[in-house]
């Protein structure tokens, strides 16, 4: 497969009263057309600057991010993102805000088109029937599904999400990850995900890259081979578990707690 997105020797630093403060140093990632890349390290590593580097919001430094082919030197409309917070507009409702990409990028799309593509996405997230709810009227797993539907909704080659479910609880955490794999069955997208859950990045990536302390440069890259179809308890087969275990030392490397030894 083609490589939807390459990120060649990047290194970027951040301006601060003290000085430069270097956040990525020579990054290389690769990722392939359709595949699901979940990116973990230690905190502040410069996993979110990683993000807006890939969607153009910021340039690197040093190096270059690459689209389908094309150099990446400003905001792309090709690229959908969901974060932590879904960040809905209250005084619209969610047919309103899944519409609102569509609205931007095509506006000269017929109305009805708009709303048959946005209600298409609500129903296969579940949310068939609160279209015309406010945001404040659903819940916060209910809000985070509206937000992954206006992520995708004008079809974006990559979709990047940035901790999109760490506020939530356990439960609606995992209810969400099967929404994901749902969603990429009848919806297929590249994405890169941002997460701090090992669990979570096992569950739905083809690949977990994990980034060194700062300034981050790549480590690991695990290649995941679930066993089985990706339903929960998959997570406790030993396989996932043997998964888990190396990812987990990996990050106690980056973090300086670890030793190479062990992880191998």
């Amino acid at each position: 497969m083609a490589n939807l997105i390459d990120i060649r020797g990047v290194s970027h630093a951040y301006g601060t009263p003290e000085g430069r403060l270097p956040v990525l140093s020579n990054l290389d990632i690769s990722v392939p057309e359709g595949e699901f890349c979940a990116v973990v390290g230690p905190s502040g590593c410069g996993k979110s600057t990683l993000t807006r580097l890939i969607a153009g919001l910021m340039k690197p430094d040093i190096g270059e991010v690459w689209l389908h082919g094309e150099l990446v030197k400003g905001p792309r409309r090709t690229v959908g993102m969901a974060f932590q917070n879904p960040v809905l507009l209250e005084w619209r409702t969610i047919l309103q805000n899944v519409m609102l990409p569509l609205e931007i990028v095509s506006p000269t799309m017929p109305r009805a088109k708009k709303e048959a593509r946005a209600l298409e996405l609500l129903e296969l997230v579940g949310l068939a029937g609160f279209e015309n709810k406010r945001p404040s009227e659903l819940s916060g797993g209910m809000r985070q599904r509206a937000s992954l539907c206006r992520a995708i909704v004008h079809k974006p080659d990559v979709l990047i999400m940035d901790e999109p479910f760490g506020a939530l609880d356990a439960f609606t955490r995992e209810d969400l990850w099967l929404t994901m794999h749902d969603l990429r069955e009848k919806e297929p997208f590249t994405c890169v995900l941002i997460t701090h859950d090992l669990r979570e990045s096992v569950f739905l990536g083809d690949q977990v890259i994990v980034l060194s302390g700062r300034p981050a440069t790549t480590q690991y890259v695990l290649d995941v081979h679930f066993p089985g179809p990706r339903v929960i308890d998959g997570l406790y087969k030993p396989e996932c578990s043997e998964m888990l275990y190396t990812l987990r030392e990996q990050i106690r490397i980056a973090q300086g707690r670890g030793s190479k030894e062990q992880a191998a």
